[in-house]
């Protein structure tokens, strides 16, 4: 069995790729999240949390559904990453024709646009910090639809739906495990 990258590999691999900011930090968000639902479901925090720091390495140079996240898994498949990894960063584009089967498939695909989602909802509260964002205030801009207009709500429900989680304690879940990166994040105001 392939053994799997540490963070270290996964976050060169990163950066090798991209080199936005708002990007990077994406990876991050999405990375604790993972993390924390791999603590609570008793998975390989290693691995969840090296998948959703890598999901999206390939998107900054194959930004097109015809490129990201197949360009992304020929990559890792040339280095050797494991097929369970190349398989969940498949999985999470709805267009790429792989059905989310893993609960790990399922946590990256439920994370990815919440992640988004929240860091948006972040950004326009006063300090610009995380730790003013609510579950409360998440749904009531999930109904704006000028808001975040990029952001799939749909997607949003519909993660938490295929996770198996109320969608309001998942976006409290996912709103606590991203307040400690807060800082790392540019969320802390």
């Amino acid at each position: 069995m392939t053994p799997i990258p540490d963070r270290q590999t996964a976050f060169a691999l990163l950066t090798e790729y991209t080199q936005s900011e708002s990007l990077r930090k994406h990876a991050l968000a999405v990375e604790a999240c993972l993390r924390a639902y791999a603590l609570k479901f008793g998975e390989d925090q290693q691995k969840w949390a090296v998948v959703g720091l890598i999901h999206d390495f390939d998107y900054e140079k194959y930004p097109t559904a015809e490129d990201h996240p197949f360009k992304g898994n020929a990559i890792l498949k040339d280095r050797g990453w494991p097929e369970e990894i190349c398989r969940a960063v498949l999985s999470h584009a709805n267009y790429s024709g792989v059905a989310r089967e893993s609960r790990l498939e399922k946590a990256l695909f439920a994370c990815d646009e919440l992640a988004g989602f929240l860091t948006a909802v972040a950004l326009v509260k006063p300090g610009k910090s995380l730790a003013e964002v609510d579950t409360k205030s998440v749904r009531k801009k999930m109904k704006d639809k000028a808001f975040a207009r990029s952001v799939s709500r749909e997607d949003i429900v519909a993660g938490a739906e295929e996770l198996g989680v109320d969608l309001d304690a998942h976006i409290a879940f996912c709103l606590e495990a991203m307040k400690p990166i807060a800082g790392e994040l540019g969320l802390n105001g």
